[in-house]
């Protein structure tokens, strides 16, 4: 998205161009990508809600914003150019608030990015005026603000939202054709086996060089332990995609596991729990699960849900440390508070199963299949869905367990897929006709609400998964 043309605020130079040249640049890589240029507040409420719905059967969903964004009362709005904004009040009525976008990148399978190249002070407000001739850098060269930047952002995990500028910072319009930072950006996310987070830590350094210091681009939220390259994998490597993540960390070219160090020494648990899976890989040379445990341990006592969780295993397997059920217990239940979907997952099975000095507890179970199921974990939501077909879940019927059956299958479960698809049967006609309702509730399937699973509910069942024949 970029807005330009505003009619109640200044016009912007280069967010037009911005926009218009990071489509292209994403749609190089291959991302289905839809622009939107000086878009008013209706069409891009329009698109926003489309794009939601889309971006579920998505690995990696991103929204790139270019244009007027301001903070009010501790909260970032982005602003339609047809805003007609006079006060406070007219901005959170008539602009897009940070919320609302992360809202539509919420359900993508596995990445979720916000791009704001929008740093501006409130123009209504907090004593800040923004006019047509704001504030210039000492070299002339116009801004996206004049001092008091953005709000900083806390997504939730697995999220990332990269400001153009950090908070209390502006962005720089740029003197060229398009922003520092979109142009860093664009150079940056084309390189092949480039991992996502160095990418933008990369994309720092080098606003910083363009900008003489005056501009550092800064990123809240963290991504989820899974590496990942935007332009795919250079020649020679495996793309990461692909493989597990133990293999997937393993594969990074020496020179980004020299920069995770950098990190992991800075206090960034992301990279601790890359260079911990590159340890805990037999196949490489670097095998070492003392060293493993270390990271891990680092990351966990600060904070990470996904290194408590890979920890717990350690601890419950005695890899690089001795058996410890207890404090694998501890660990597991530490990720689960902070609604880790696994570790939930998990101990649903602990409690089902009796295990780790657990006293088999079934119904106890059944509350963090739940809950889990509720976070969007795939098996969770096709093992409660299950449950729920056989009777075993009070209060909850044919239409929960369709529910969940096709959430699954937007969650990308290539076992409920599978499953549906070849064994249909193993749900009660009741759940089947549940499902085939949802299915034709959003335009999945045309036919009857008969439980027959034949050629049009499969096809319907492979669009909602994310396959059109």
């Amino acid at each position: 998205m970029g807005m330009s043309e505003y009619q109640s605020l200044p016009s912007l130079d280069n967010t037009k161009n911005d926009a218009v040249a990071m489509a292209a640049t994403l749609e190089g890589i291959g991302f289905d990508v839809t622009l939107s240029v000086d878009a008013g507040v209706a069409e891009v409420e329009q698109l926003l809600e489309d794009f939601s719905f889309r971006s579920e059967v998505a690995d990696l969903a991103l929204i790139y914003f270019a244009g007027h964004g301001i903070e009010v009362q501790g909260e970032n709005f982005l602003i339609p150019v047809d805003a007609a904004v006079n006060s406070n009040l007219d901005v959170q009525r008539q602009s897009l608030s940070l919320k609302r976008l992360l809202g539509a990148v919420d359900r993508a399978r596995k990445m979720r990015i916000v791009i704001l190249d929008s740093c501006r002070d409130n123009p209504l407000g907090d004593g800040i005026a923004l006019s047509s001739n704001t504030a210039a850098n000492a070299d002339g060269e116009g801004t996206r603000g004049g001092g008091g930047g953005m709000a900083a952002a806390d997504p939730d995990r697995g999220t990332l939202v990269a400001f153009a500028a950090r908070d209390g910072q502006v962005a720089l319009d740029g003197s060229g054709d398009n922003s520092p930072y979109a142009t860093a950006l664009m150079s940056k996310m084309t390189e092949p086996g480039l991992e996502i987070s160095l990418m933008f830590r990369q994309v720092r350094d080098s606003v910083l060089n363009q900008t003489g210091n005056l501009q550092e681009p800064h990123t809240y939220g963290s991504l989820t332990g899974v590496p990942f390259y935007l332009a795919g994998a250079a020649e020679g490597q495996v793309d990461v995609a692909s493989i597990e993540p133990i293999d997937a960390w393993a594969s990074l070219r020496s020179d980004q596991e020299e920069q995770l160090l950098a990190l992991a020494d800075q206090g960034d648990t992301r990279s601790m729990l890359g260079l911990a899976y590159m340890r805990l890989n037999p196949n490489e040379g670097r095998f070492d699960p003392t060293a493993a445990v270390t990271f891990l341990q680092t990351a966990s006592d600060a904070g990470s849900p996904e290194a408590q969780f890979e920890l717990a295993k350690l601890y419950e397997r005695g890899t690089g440390v001795a058996v410890d059920h207890t404090k694998a217990l501890a660990l597991y239940r530490a990720a689960a508070e902070q609604d880790f979907s696994d570790a939930i997952n998990d101990l649903g099975f602990l409690h089902y199963q009796g295990g780790l000095g657990l006293p088999a507890d079934p119904q106890k179970a059944l509350t963090f299949f739940e809950r889990a199921a509720d976070l969007r974990h795939p098996q969770a939501q096709f093992n409660f869905a299950a449950l729920i077909d056989d009777g075993l879940i009070a209060n909850k019927g044919p239409d929960e367990s369709a529910y969940y059956l096709y959430q699954a299958l937007r969650s990308g479960s290539a076992d409920v897929l599978d499953l549906l698809s070849k064994r249909p049967a193993m749900f009660t006609g009741e759940t089947r006709r549940a499902l085939q309702a949802m299915l034709k509730e959003h335009n999945f399937y045309q036919g009857s609400i008969d439980g027959d699973f034949g050629p049009g509910t499969q096809r319907g069942i492979r669009r909602a998964y994310g396959i059109e024949d």
